[in-house]
């Protein structure tokens, strides 16, 4: 049984990255990364403009953690998309977390302005993380 190579030694590995790259630079890339910079950031200060009750103290370091992991992923895809465009499927899926944690965190007790802000905010991250992920897909079919 032999085992297989890394990645380094595959012999299309420079022209991947450069397709990516290519992706990246865009202005439909450039505009995913940083409106994803953008929503993250909001998520994370969204608790204190939002004024969230201090029952709701989990969602806002829930808020505050998720937004601040989805601005670091969009700066590593704004500066290095070729080497970190395999994480951008985890955008999404942080995106869907915030839309449901007041449910999951709070149950029934959950403040219409926190509702709107998270699930909005949430569906929008969502969106932003599938177009981060299918950005050299729609660049390769043109």
């Amino acid at each position: 049984m032999t085992q297989a190579g890394s990645i380094e030694g595959h012999p299309d590995l420079l022209e991947m990255r450069a397709r990516y790259e290519e992706a990246s630079e865009t202005p439909q890339g450039q505009l995913l990364e940083g409106a994803t910079l953008l929503a993250g950031v909001y998520l994370a200060i969204s608790p204190w403009v939002i004024q969230f009750s201090a029952t709701s103290f989990d969602v806002a370091i829930g808020n505050l953690v998720v937004g601040l992991t989805v601005a670091v992923l969009a700066l590593g895809f704004a500066s290095a998309y070729s080497r970190t465009h395999t994480v951008s499927w985890v955008v999404p899926l942080l995106g869907a977390w915030a839309v449901i944690a007041p449910f999951v965190i709070l149950g029934s007790g959950v403040g219409l302005g926190m509702l709107l802000s998270n699930v909005i905010t949430g569906g929008v991250i969502v969106l932003l993380g599938v177009g981060l992920s299918s950005l050299v897909l729609m660049r390769s079919r043109r």
